[in-house]
C-alpha cells in the first residue's frame, strides 16, 4: 500500500521538505547537493555514489565537480527511522509527522509514497537551464574551464556546448505539451529527433536516458534484468553530469536514480502512475459551469449521477431542433426493429417482398436494402388499414411507433436516465452527421414520451 502524487504533493503528504539541500525524501541527509553561487539555487549532483568501487569515472575530476568520488550510496530511509526522526524533534528533512503514521502498519512499509514517473518524465526535459550564470558556475567549480564566458567590449560570448542548438534549430519549438505529450516524445520521438541535431556525447546521454524510462514503463518487467537496470541509469546520470552543466541537475533529475528501487518494490509503473488521476480530473474539471463556484459545480454534478430508483432528469436546459428527415427515418427504423410487438410486421413485410418480387428473393442484400427502406411506411399504412376494421387488439405503443416520431424534437445536452437496476446512463444529444449504420445500436438510445420523441447519443456508462 502507498500514495501517488506530484512531488510537492508528496511532501505535503509524507511531511518531508522537497526543496533546499535535503530535498530527496529516500537519501533524506545524504542527498547530494550543491548550492550554485552565481545561479543561486540547488543542484543535485554526484550521482558517482552509486557506481561501482571501481569503476572510472570515481577516479576521474575534470569531468564532474573537480573532485574524485569514494563515498558511497545513501542507505534509503525505513518508515521506523523516519518516525523516530519526527518524533524526536529532527526538523531539517521533516517538516511534521505524516497522518499516515496513525496507521499501525505503515512504518513497517518499505515504500509509503511512491513517486510519480509521469510527473518525473514530463518535468525533466524543462526551461533551458543555460547562461552566464551557469557558465560562471562551471568556472567556479573548475571544471569545463573550455566553457567560460568570453567578455568583449560590447556583449558577452558564450562558447557552444555539447547540449547547444543552433538558431535555425532554435526555431522549431514545442508548446503547450502535456504529460502524455512528453511521455511519448521522451520514449519514442526524442532519440530520433536529436540523432542529427547534438554532439554525439550528449546525444548519446539523453538516448540512454530514454531508453531507460521506454523499459521502466513497459508492461512487463524482467526481475532479473533490475539489477543492470539500475547499474545503467547511474552511468546514464553521470553521463548527463559530465556533458550538462550543474543547474540542469535540479531533483526530479535526482529522483531517477530511485525508480528501479520502487519497481523492484511496488511492480510495474503502469499500475501507479497518475494518468487515470489526471484523466479522471478532466473529467471532474468538466462538470464546472460556474468558474466562481468550481467545487459546488462538481458536488452538484456528482450528487446527480446517484439519482433515487426511477428519476429521470436532464442535465441542461432545452432548445427545439429539426431533425434531418433521413437521420430520423434511420433511428425509427432502429427502434422498430428492436421492438417486440413490431417482429410479427417485419415477417410479413419480408414475406410481403419476396411476393411482389419472385426475382430477387434469393437476394438477402437486396432484400434488406428494400425492407429498410420501404418498412416504415408499409407499416404505417398496415397499422391504420387495420384500425379500419375495427381492430382493438392493437397496442397504444404500437400505434405511435407506426405513427413515427415528430420532426421537431427538444434536445437536451446532457440527459440522465437511470436503466438496468444500478446502471446510470448519462447521454449527450446526437446531433452531428448521420452515423454509421454498424454503430448504429452503440449510438443512439431512443425513448419515448407521449407524442414527443427524444433522441440521445450515449457517452458515458456510470455504476451507481
Amino acid at each position: 500500500m502507498w500514495t501517488i502524487n506530484d512531488f510537492p504533493a508528496y511532501g505535503n503528504l509524507s511531511g518531508c521538505v522537497v526543496k533546499g539541500y535535503k530535498a530527496c525524501p529516500i537519501c533524506g541527509d545524504d542527498t547530494p547537493s550543491h548550492r550554485l553561487k552565481n545561479g543561486h539555487k540547488i543542484c543535485y549532483i554526484g550521482h558517482r555514489k552509486w557506481l561501482p568501487i571501481n569503476h572510472p569515472y570515481r577516479r576521474q575530476r575534470a569531468a564532474f565537480n573537480g573532485k574524485p568520488e569514494y563515498g558511497i550510496p545513501p542507505e534509503p530511509l525505513t518508515g521506523e527511522e523516519v518516525l523516530h526522526m519526527v518524533e524526536n524533534g529532527d526538523r531539517v528533512c521533516w517538516k511534521k509527522k505524516s497522518i499516515f503514521f496513525d496507521l499501525e502498519y505503515w512504518k513497517y512499509l518499505p515504500v509509503r509514497h511512491a513517486l510519480d514517473v509521469m510527473h518525473i518524465e514530463k518535468n525533466i526535459p524543462g526551461k533551458n537551464k543555460d547562461g552566464i550564470a551557469a557558465r560562471l558556475d562551471l568556472l567556479n567549480m573548475g571544471v569545463k574551464t573550455d566553457l567560460q564566458p568570453e567578455y568583449g567590449e560590447r556583449r558577452t560570448r558564450l562558447p557552444p556546448g555539447p547540449w547547444n542548438l543552433s538558431r535555425a534549430e532554435r526555431r522549431e519549438r514545442l508548446l503547450g505539451l502535456k504529460s502524455h505529450d512528453c511521455h511519448t516524445l521522451m520514449q519514442q520521438l526524442l532519440p530520433v529527433a536529436i540523432r542529427y541535431v547534438l554532439e554525439k556525447p550528449a546525444r548519446y546521454a539523453i538516448t540512454r536516458l530514454c531508453f531507460f524510462f521506454n523499459a521502466i514503463c513497459a508492461k512487463t518487467v524482467d526481475v532479473s534484468k533490475l539489477d543492470k537496470l539500475e547499474e545503467d541509469v547511474v552511468v546514464t546520470l553521470c553521463l548527463l553530469e559530465k556533458y550538462f552543466p550543474p543547474s540542469f541537475f535540479d531533483i526530479m533529475v535526482h529522483l531517477v536514480v530511485h525508480l528501479v528501487r520502487e519497481v523492484r518494490l511496488c511492480g510495474p509503473v503502469y499500475f501507479r502512475w497518475m494518468y487515470p488521476f489526471e484523466r479522471y480530473m478532466k473529467v471532474l474539471k468538466g462538470y464546472v459551469q460556474n468558474r466562481t463556484r468550481p467545487e459546488g459545480c462538481i458536488a452538484e454534478r456528482w450528487s446527480a449521477f446517484k439519482p433515487k430508483d426511477g428519476v429521470s432528469k436532464p442535465l441542461s436546459g432545452c432548445t427545439v431542433s429539426v431533425v434531418d428527415q433521413d437521420l430520423l427515418n434511420q433511428a425509427h427504423l432502429y427502434v422498430l426493429e428492436n421492438t417486440e410487438e413490431v417482429l410479427p410486421y417485419i415477417e410479413q413485410h419480408m414475406i410481403h417482398i419476396k411476393t411482389a418480387y419472385p426475382k430477387f428473393r434469393k437476394r438477402t442484400k437486396w432484400l434488406q436494402d428494400k425492407h429498410n427502406s420501404t418498412f416504415i411506411q408499409w407499416l404505417r399504412f398496415k397499422v391504420q388499414s387495420e384500425l379500419e376494421e375495427d381492430n382493438h387488439g392493437l397496442s397504444e405503443n404500437l400505434r405511435w411507433l407506426a405513427a413515427g416520431p415528430n420532426m421537431a424534437v427538444p434536445l437536451y445536452r446532457s440527459y440522465l436516465i437511470k436503466v438496468l437496476g444500478d446502471v446510470i446512463i448519462e447521454c449527450e444529444p446526437f446531433t452531428r452527421g448521420m452515423p454509421n449504420v454498424d454503430t448504429f445500436d452503440e449510438l443512439v438510445l431512443a425513448t419515448k414520451q407521449s407524442v414527443q420523441k427524444y433522441w440521445f447519443q450515449i457517452t458515458t456508462l456510470y455504476s451507481a
